[in-house]
């Protein structure tokens, strides 16, 4: 039977309390840190050679599915109740809101050096320290809105935007494309600025810290913004019934993508699974 994956301003105090037990227990057991690995190892960007899977690609949504189906199972060996919550980033939209709060995740980094020193994942708890990541920092950080230069999450219309597009990607597959969902929905915009990051993108910049990088999964909100933008996938889906991941075959010999992005029926690295197996998981879980 599929579990449920719920909104995380619906949980209970006793459901919080074991999401955020299960997770500490993961990091204790060293398994978390792996996770960070991962996005590090495949966050390439378009000016690097090689395939791309994890971002700028259309393999971004499938790719972040079946991680976070890991660390869901991850948590489940440690407590079969818990499953991924989703932040619905479109609602709670304050610094104080949730997941921001002493029971869940903590609260928004202090002005001096953006050190997070509440909740359970503050490095004085001792049980959170930052082991993998591209600085030396062994605290987690968050600078929720910027607070030097400030700005807003994506609203509700933005996420209509790339909702209503029914074709999921298009040529070049890339970070540079302005039509498609799934870029619509990552969030690689033109221009500079605020005004150029959408939606999956302008949450990471929002929340700043360790968000920012390719060791954002080092922040456990990596999790519940990821839930959400899962979510959106799946509610994309079931607008436009027939629309499938692209590109369906590989870009030939000669197509400046040969090698770089993977196709519907190609195994999605590091794992042994592909984008069309990934389309449809309502098997292993819903949303509520």
């Amino acid at each position: 039977m599929a579990y449920v994956r719920k909104d995380a301003a619906t949980l209970t105090s006793g459901e919080k309390r074991r999401f955020v037990n299960a997770l500490l227990e993961v990091k204790r057991r060293g398994e978390y840190d792996e996770f960070v690995r991962m996005h590090l190892a495949y966050y390439a960007p378009d000016g690097e050679r090689g395939l791309r899977t994890a971002h700028m690609a259309p393999s971004f949504l499938p790719w972040h599915r079946r991680l976070l189906l890991d660390l869901e199972s991850a948590l489940r060996r440690v407590d079969d109740s818990v499953t991924l919550p989703y932040w619905d980033w479109t609602r709670d939209r304050t610094t104080t809101s949730v997941p921001w709060t002493a029971d869940l995740l903590g609260g928004n980094g202090r002005r001096s050096d953006n050190r997070v020193m509440t909740g359970p994942f503050a490095h004085q708890q001792g049980n959170w320290a930052i082991r993998v990541s591209v600085t030396d920092e062994e605290f987690l950080t968050r600078d929720l809105g910027r607070r030097s230069d400030p700005f807003d999450l994506p609203t509700e219309r933005d996420l209509e935007w790339a909702l209503r597009d029914p074709v999921y990607d298009v040529a070049p597959w890339d970070s540079t494309v302005t039509d498609g969902f799934r870029n619509k929905l990552e969030g690689w915009g033109t221009g500079r600025g605020s005004a150029s990051w959408r939606n999956h993108n302008r949450v990471h910049r929002w929340i700043g810290g360790v968000m920012l990088g390719a060791a954002s999964v080092n922040d456990p909100v990596f999790w519940l913004h990821h839930a959400f933008v899962d979510l959106q996938w799946y509610r994309w889906q079931r607008r436009h019934g027939n629309a499938r991941y692209l590109p369906a075959t590989p870009p030939g010999r000669g197509n400046q993508q040969h090698g770089r992005v993977v196709a519907r029926h190609e195994k999605l690295p590091p794992w042994d699974v592909t984008p069309d197996e990934l389309e449809d998981v309502g098997h292993v879980y819903r949303y509520a």
